[in-house]
């Protein structure tokens, strides 16, 4: 038999944690129990009324529940069932991905970036010997001569094309990582280099420069304003063509055009973030002793070979989780793209257009055309393949390793 002590302390521990278990299963479970199942769902602005007599409807659709029964709201068709065949939403999202020709043309494209895999092993063994035989510039410049003959070879441009047209999901999750591609490097880079010379010791008002080059990222507090003001510079009537207008040149429809909106979104979004990267970083610098850089240059040490075998290995620990954070932002981007483009330019009508990244893709699903039961599948769908990419990312940075570690 339990003990009356043994069972004092199970209810004290229940007692404690109740709450939070409450909490977490109120908040957090349920939420996600209710998306799931409204993700097989026909359900939208003509039908948001639940089919109490369906059991699950009854259970997780709170419309359902005495309590809120007379707020339901009043649709113009039938009340929502579960879709025929109940995976039509993600097949809708999907589409034809995995057939023979999107299968290939994705084969196409990965060929296209074996030669950089490859390029990068064989530079991690290169770095390794005291005198390579080969110059890892050589070896990377190889890798990408590969790499656009392989392209042409493959036609990949009609490869794209093909993967392109197989569903809404493949489309904004591509183009979203491809925004983030472009944007975080662009932030690193931006930010180390600000960085590198704010930590010189030779640079006469150190301070008042730190501040002018910190103000993006506390103006990224109103992000929509400023990239309210961002977007006239770039309309048609706006700031650049007026100055070009000036010196007799013709616009150009900046927002209009699917390569420059994208191009204007990576832009702005890297104004505001690279200061965080900047600041991350020139805490790093100033962590590494001086002494290090005084050995390389008695060692004959280029400024070149400080950064890449010095300075970047030793602020690594504090850039991967920075780089890390940053991804993730750049990934649920919202505010500054619909500022300036919302979503836009559309080419083809029921296609996302060209910056309709997942979040725009999110809110139009639920807030403009109201098709619940489309945006909970591509919820579903983009939670799998976020939590996949997550486990991947910490399997490869290592990012946590020691945290649980006694």
């Amino acid at each position: 038999m339990v003990s009356w002590s043994n069972r004092r302390k199970a209810l004290t521990v229940l007692l404690f944690t109740g709450p939070t278990i409450i909490g977490i299963l109120l908040f957090n479970i349920y939420p996600i129990l209710l998306s799931v199942y409204t993700s097989f769902t026909n359900r939208n602005r003509f039908r948001p009324n639940p089919d109490c007599s369906v059991f699950l409807t009854g259970v997780l659709d709170p419309l359902c529940w005495p309590q809120f029964r007379t707020s339901a709201p009043v649709g113009l068709g039938q009340p929502y069932r579960l879709q025929d065949p109940i995976y039509a939403n993600y097949a809708n999202l999907i589409g034809n991905l995995f057939t023979p020709e999107a299968l290939g043309a994705m084969a196409a494209i990965a060929l296209c970036f074996v030669p950089l895999i490859a390029a990068s092993f064989v530079n991690r063994r290169l770095n390794q010997m005291l005198e390579p035989p080969v110059s890892p510039r050589l070896v990377w410049l190889g890798a990408l001569v590969l790499g656009f003959i392989l392209a042409t070879a493959v036609n990949v441009a009609q490869a794209y094309d093909t993967l392109m047209r197989t569903g809404d999901f493949v489309v904004v999750v591509f183009r979203t990582l491809l925004f983030v591609i472009a944007r975080v490097p662009f932030s690193f880079l931006l930010g180390l280099t600000f960085a590198l010379i704010l930590n010189s010791d030779n640079l006469p008002g150190r301070t008042i420069f730190r501040v002018l080059l910190f103000v993006p990222w506390a103006a990224s507090s109103l992000a929509i304003l400023m990239a309210l003001i961002w977007q006239f510079f770039f309309r048609e009537q706006g700031t650049i063509n007026q100055v070009l207008a000036f010196f007799g040149l013709s616009g150009f429809a900046w927002l209009r055009d699917p390569v420059s909106a994208f191009l204007i979104v990576v832009l702005v979004d890297t104004w505001f973030s690279y200061p965080f990267f900047m600041i991350v970083i020139l805490g790093a610098l100033q962590s590494v002793p001086r002494d290090v850089y005084e050995a390389a240059e008695l060692d004959g040490a280029s400024w070149w070979q400080q950064l890449t075998r010095i300075t970047l290995p030793l602020i690594r620990p504090a850039v991967l989780p920075a780089t890390v954070l940053t991804s993730i932002t750049a990934f649920q981007m919202f505010g500054t793209v619909w500022a300036i483009t919302q979503g836009g330019p559309i080419n083809e009508v029921g296609r996302p257009g060209a910056t309709e990244f997942v979040i725009v893709y999110a809110y139009k699903q639920i807030f403009q055309t109201q098709n619940y039961g489309n945006a909970t599948a591509f919820a579903v769908i983009l939670f799998i393949f976020l939590f996949t990419a997550t486990l991947y990312s910490l399997r490869l940075t290592r990012i946590t390793k020691g945290a649980y570690e006694s």
